[in-house]
């Protein structure tokens, strides 16, 4: 029986540079960037402390054309994803490695700063939920055109059958609204 494992990663920083957002040959968007984590401690001779560590985050298709669009240096994030390490040949002839975190989820956790571009200050989604908002507006957007067209062809059908047409009240009841 195979044992079960947990490759999971959860951290909250400031990026220390801007995206790069890129497209691999077949068109998938891939984004990386850098997340800042900071930890202070006093030492036994009351000796304020603190040490910064530098994470390389990637993030793959919808995700990394979120990131690419709404992050910026400086913002505070909550990434989400698992580590992994990879090896190549450098042009040297020399063997690297690095070991990022692919992210799944990520959270803008500050408000849009002055002087920033008209970028959204929260965005929260993880792709699902935003490919899920997409889909809703479009499929209200539907709704509505598919509602308009019915009650234009209630309306005409009500003019050609010789009917006095009564005129409109602008009173509305509140038993008469939807919602």
């Amino acid at each position: 029986m195979a044992t079960r494992s947990l490759n999971e990663v959860r951290l909250i920083g400031n990026l220390t540079r801007d995206p790069e957002l890129r497209y691999t040959p077949s068109g998938t968007a891939v984004c990386t960037f850098s997340v800042a984590t900071n930890r202070q401690w006093i030492t036994e001779g009351g000796e304020r402390k603190e040490d910064v560590e530098f994470h390389r985050i990637v993030a793959w298709q919808k995700l990394a054309e979120i990131c690419g669009k709404f992050l910026g240096k400086g913002r505070k994030v909550y990434v989400a994803g698992r580590l992994q390490t990879r090896s190549w040949t450098g042009q040297d002839g020399q063997q690297r490695q690095t070991t990022e975190i692919v992210i799944d989820d990520m959270i803008i956790l500050d408000s849009r700063r002055d002087g920033e571009s008209q970028k959204p200050a929260l965005t929260g989604d993880n792709t699902k939920q935003a490919e899920k908002a997409e889909d809703k507006s479009t499929a209200a957007a539907v709704k509505t055109k598919k509602a308009a067209a019915t009650a234009e062809e209630k309306s005409t059908d009500a003019a050609t059958k010789n009917t006095e047409a009564q005129p409109m009240s602008e009173d509305v009841a509140p038993d008469d609204i939807p919602f």
